[in-house]
């Protein structure tokens, strides 16, 4: 829509992963550090978590596409679209396995033979699950107990990604037998101020920006609003520049910054200044017992 009129190829302050487009702050180095090493050292279980828009997912994905060694045979979980189906029916359709009306001990043994043929074939298989903060204990221990296929050799490698409740989830007593198998872990924090002006850049110079579009108050106003979380200052920035296409503004500065914020405030379903620590509204979707 303003791609144009600004100079633009591409969208840049979208709130799709994109690995593209990740700006590694300093806590998003070290998260992607302990990912490397988790996937890197054949960890069984490597945890991130981190507040609603901080980049987990972006993070994973640009690991997964640039690791070193072995190839990845790589399944995705995203729970909170989970309503229904055993965990090994997903597990199986994440690696694009047969499953529909297979019994739970058939689909634990195809599973197996599956981890088996990919180990011959010198395939990692990496099972990441997003929003892990929604499964229930009994799929958490579920998940401790797939692990125990790595007996003789490491074949299934699990990556944990969810909100900070996650953490409390695998600090309770009762998961300590899963807690103890993880061995890389990293909590994600927003990034700091003085990753403001880099965040912006980076994005702008990725989506093909050749000139000043945001003036310096103005990112640094967007940037404070959103408590640098990085989805929240994306989705502030956008609504700027449509603001600014709208005027037939060449840049953005505080003005507009100013009327996005308060129409925000005023009108619109998200604001960041009502969530100040990022927590996770109750959960809606788990996958049930």
């Amino acid at each position: 829509m303003y791609e144009r009129h600004f100079g633009l190829q591409t969208l840049p302050f979208s709130i799709l992963p994109n690995p593209r487009f990740l700006y590694l702050g300093r806590s998003h180095q070290i998260a992607y550090a302990m990912l490397e090493y988790g996937l890197v050292s054949q960890a069984g279980f490597t945890v991130i978590t981190g507040a609603i828009g901080s980049g987990k997912t972006t993070l994973v994905q640009k690991l997964v596409n640039s690791v070193p060694g072995k190839p990845i045979a790589l399944g995705l979980i995203s729970t909170t679209s989970i309503g229904s189906g055993t965990l090994m029916e997903w597990i199986m359709m994440a690696f694009r396995q047969p499953f529909e009306g297979l019994s739970y001990p058939r689909l634990h043994r195809d599973f197996s033979d599956f981890l088996l043929r990919m180990a011959e074939s010198g395939n990692r298989v990496v099972l990441v699950i997003d929003e892990a903060q929604n499964l229930h204990a009994d799929r958490l221990e579920e998940l401790r107990m797939l692990s125990n296929l790595n007996v003789d050799r490491m074949m299934l490698q699990l990556v944990l990604v969810g909100q900070p409740e996650l953490r409390q989830i695998l600090r309770a007593p009762h998961m300590r037998q899963l807690s103890q198998r993880v061995s890389s872990d990293f909590h994600l924090e927003p990034l700091a101020r003085a990753d403001a002006l880099p965040y912006f850049t980076h994005r702008l110079d990725v989506a093909g920006s050749r000139r000043s579009i945001f003036t310096r108050p103005a990112m640094l106003q967007i940037f404070d609003y959103a408590q640098g979380t990085p989805r929240s200052i994306n989705i502030v920035a956008d609504k700027c520049l449509v603001y600014g296409f709208g005027e037939g503004a060449n840049k953005v500065g505080r003005r507009i910054v100013g009327r996005v914020i308060s129409d925000i405030e005023q009108y619109g379903l998200y604001n960041p200044a009502e969530n100040p620590l990022g927590e996770a509204p109750p959960a809606a979707a788990c996958i049930e017992a």
